[in-house]
């Protein structure tokens, strides 16, 4: 009962931290990030085909929503450039962008996003984030960068395009349209893009993004405007989220249902990635199923409240952290705030320039793109590459929910690949120098070391399953026909996981060997595998003689009972201690003649 209600009310394990300290950190914080989500709320919701409104209401609603029954301290939640480009992309095609329809899509497209993630939350799947690679989520947000400036360019050079162009055709049309170019408008963007980039990489404590937007408008009043063909955003009402009704006709729901999973899924694994990436240094214990709970939650009470569907910002959430939260009350101040401002300066918004909004949007879509990372992937590793680019150029040429499941599909697939081949170890024992005890270590980590001539010492690292069976059972059948071993040894402290495949293949294993006048081993099994093993009756099949509990006991006895000790006798190498030992070794013959 208790962790239900925990489960349910997560904010109740939280609460009691608050005091006048963590208020005062929190309330700052929290302004900091109002600030900061007033020009991209706008931008987004621009990205997303909405009115600039549906931004900042969506910045008002999720984060106090995600923030009470989320697990993360510093999380903030909201409309984030991935998401956005995304909705765009789910909706554009059933509906024109900004239009009642469009709109309306967008809040069943959120809603549908919502349960989803809430279904997960109940069904304990927490887990599945971690089988996509975060290779996927760079791959895909380098292309969305790309997609986001496309999407741009008409802006910022002042000429028409057609919407729902690919991404090939726009760039033909805005080469073709260059010489019609207006250069006021080009200039404005331009000039906001730089004010952007100065203040952010020489005055980073200011909101670079708020402050450029306003110097673009300056320069756009001082150019002239509208008469020299530069738009204006329309005013942002003045008012808080207003109650709002998806779709829920069945028809609707059929239509959307495909995309919206792709929406829940890329909020998820943004949210818990970036939770993960701040508790690591708040040191925070993150729960992957509660954080799905909280996006959920928040995705369908946004739904009813004019928002569209959000996610964790690592831009925020990074700032809420340093700038000293103490506790998800930062995301419910910052929200409020945000209310408080815009029901202030909403009307000063319709005196701000598209051109401009269009060069803090380039910035936004060049700061997605974490080249330190690219760069790593493409030196470390050729598979994540493969992933990386894949990922990337379908993002670009498909459709954006295909890119993110061809990119989770390619996670999986990688990660079985990898999972399939398990290292299957030979040890060799040797005397470790400072205790001068017995030990066993890789042989190919010294290859002077010699092997026992009868019985091959193995450990398997990784799990026992279907997958891997076949690469297991070839691995033993080498050291069988290959190098002659008919006695084979598993120390099973590597194997964390077996399936009724990989017990099934052992035993064939073993009783092939034991055919041949051998047998095979095993020592040192976790509780889980060998659980496993006794409830599917393979130890009784075959042969409880063939268990041991550590590698020590498992040597000796075999040594000293079941090994061929004639060998034994004339052997030159004697890696066991108990090769030293009677039986093994060599009779005394003196003592015999008396």
């Amino acid at each position: 009962m208790q962790l239900l209600t925990q489960f349910l009310f997560p904010f109740l394990l939280w609460l009691p931290r608050v005091n006048r300290e963590t208020l005062k950190a929190d309330f700052i914080a929290g302004l900091t990030g109002a600030v900061i989500v007033l020009p991209q709320g706008v931008a987004f919701a621009t990205i997303a085909g909405l009115p600039p409104e549906y931004g900042l209401y969506t910045a008002m609603v999720t984060p106090i929503i995600a923030a009470l029954f989320g697990s993360s301290w510093h999380l903030i939640s909201g409309p984030t450039t991935a998401i956005s480009i995304v909705v765009f992309s789910a909706i554009s095609g059933h509906a024109e962008p900004g239009s009642a329809s469009f709109i309306q899509y967008t809040l069943t497209l959120t809603f549908l996003a919502g349960v989803y993630q809430l279904a997960f939350a109940l069904a304990r799947l927490g887990v599945l984030v971690n089988f996509v690679s975060h290779t996927v989520v760079i791959g895909f947000t380098a292309g969305a960068a790309i997609l986001i400036a496309t999407s741009q360019m008409n802006q910022v050079f002042g000429v028409e395009i057609p919407r729902g162009e690919s991404f090939l055709l726009t760039w033909i049309d805005i080469f073709h349209q260059l010489p019609q170019m207006n250069t006021y408008v080009f200039i404005v963007a331009i000039f906001t893009l730089s004010v952007a980039l100065v203040f952010k990489l020489w005055v980073k404590r200011l909101p670079n993004l708020l402050l450029a937007l306003v110097a673009g408008s300056v320069l756009a009043y001082l150019l002239g405007g509208e008469a020299v063909g530069i738009k204006l955003v329309a005013e942002i009402p003045a008012h808080l989220p207003p109650l709002s009704m998806p779709d829920f006709s069945l028809a609707t729901i059929k239509m959307l249902a495909p995309q919206a999973f792709a929406v829940a899924l890329l909020g998820l694994i943004e949210a818990v990635s970036i939770s993960r990436a701040i508790a690591s240094k708040s040191h925070q214990r993150i729960d992957g199923n509660q954080e799905f709970f909280g996006q959920g939650l928040s995705n369908i009470v946004g739904s009813f409240f004019s928002s569209y569907a959000g996610s964790g910002s690592f831009t925020r959430s990074g700032l809420n952290y340093t700038s000293g939260a103490q506790t998800p009350l930062s995301a419910i101040f910052a929200a409020v705030l945000l209310a408080v401002i815009i029901l202030l300066v909403a009307p000063l918004t319709a005196y701000l320039p598209i051109p401009a909004m269009a060069g803090v949007i380039m910035l936004v879509a060049w700061n997605l793109v974490d080249f330190g990372h690219i760069k790593k992937i493409f030196t470390t590793s050729r598979a994540e590459t493969s992933i990386l680019l894949t990922t990337f150029f379908a993002t670009l040429f498909l459709e954006l929910e295909f890119a993110i499941y061809l990119g989770v599909l390619l996670s999986l697939i990688l990660f079985l690949a990898r999972t399939s081949i398990p290292d299957v170890v030979s040890l060799v024992p040797t005397t470790e120098p400072a205790t001068g005890k017995s030990i066993l270590v890789n042989k190919y980590g010294d290859n002077r070391l010699p092997e026992c001539p009868q019985l091959k010492v193995v450990r398997i690292d990784m799990s026992v399953y279907f997958g891997s069976a076949n690469h297991i059972q070839n691995r033993l059948h080498y050291m069988t026909k290959q190098q002659g071993y008919k006695r084979i040894l598993v120390i099973g402290a590597g194997i964390n996981f077996i399936d009724l495949t990989g017990a099934e293949m052992l035993e064939q294993e073993s009783a092939r060997l034991k055919a041949s006048g051998g047998g095979l081993y095993f020592a040192g099994l976790k509780r889980k595998v060998s659980t496993f093993i006794h409830k599917g009756h393979f130890d009784e099949h075959i042969g409880s003689a063939y268990f041991f509990d550590s590698k020590r006991e498992a040597i000796q006895q075999i040594t000293t009972t079941i090994l061929d000790h004639t060998i034994c006798q004339r052997c030159a190498f004697r890696v066991f201690q108990e090769c030293h030992q009677p039986p093994l070794t060599e009779p005394d013959v003196s003592k015999m003649k008396d």
